[in-house]
């Protein structure tokens, strides 16, 4: 189960440590050099074009938007704790370890290395597909399901965006933005254990107990290597 992505191991590759990006403009320039934007660029565009064409505008629709919205904190918090922060074990003698937690353990060692701020593109191949297919057949109206794969895949874009900018030079200048920025850099600079939402700021972890006043938590040892691993 473990496949890699790009190099097998962080330490056997330089990372490509990124220019300055201080501005906007630059850091949407560099954001459209990586793969995983145009890959999620494909289905946004597709469902946004059928949508549009299909019409019969229902209220469904706005109810689908509007719960998708609403579980994306949720859904990012298990995917953070679930997932990304998998510890890698053994059953019967099978390594458990999905590129993804890989990736992310990488991630947390050197969040200034730009692929893996990005989701990988070998899951969007997989992930993609099946989202387009959900939004073909798991819904009573197609134009119901191109609601959803719109609205999916614009929170992915958001979510890739969100992110890549946290980890760029750029500076938050309105509040919004500042609150994610600050609950994001806290997870990777101060403790691991917390603040796990990436494009929102006291939702999902305020609820489930990772949202703790900063000054209250001590600095962790092990926020640039998860689960204190040796390799990546």
């Amino acid at each position: 189960m473990a496949t890699d992505h790009a190099q097998p191991r962080v330490e056997q590759r330089a990372p490509r440590r990124q220019a300055r990006v201080t501005t906007l403009r630059s850091a949407f320039v560099e954001f459209w050099r990586h793969p995983s934007p145009w890959m999620i660029a494909v289905p946004l565009v597709g469902s946004l074009i059928a949508r549009i064409a299909l019409g019969d505008w229902q209220w469904t629709d706005a109810l689908v938007v509007a719960i998708l919205l609403a579980v994306s904190p949720l859904v990012e918090w298990l995917i953070h704790v679930g997932i990304l922060h998998w510890r890698p074990r053994t059953i019967r003698g099978v390594k458990i370890d999905w590129i993804l937690a890989r990736d992310h353990r990488r991630h947390h060692r050197d969040p200034r290395d730009i692929p893996l701020i990005f989701i990988p593109w070998p899951v969007l191949v997989g992930l993609l597909p099946a989202l387009t297919l959900i939004g073909v057949f798991a819904f009573s109206r197609l134009p119901l399901g191109m609601t959803f794969l719109l609205t999916v895949t614009a929170f992915l874009m958001f979510y890739e965006w969100t992110h890549f900018l946290i980890h760029t030079d750029y500076k938050p200048r309105h509040r919004p933005y500042r609150a994610v920025y600050k609950n994001h850099r806290y997870h990777h600079f101060k403790n691991e254990h917390f603040w796990y939402t990436v494009t929102s700021s006291g939702t999902a972890d305020r609820v489930l107990g990772t949202y703790p006043d900063p000054a209250s938590v001590p600095t962790s040892k092990t926020a640039k290597n998860l689960h204190g691993a040796s390799s990546s």
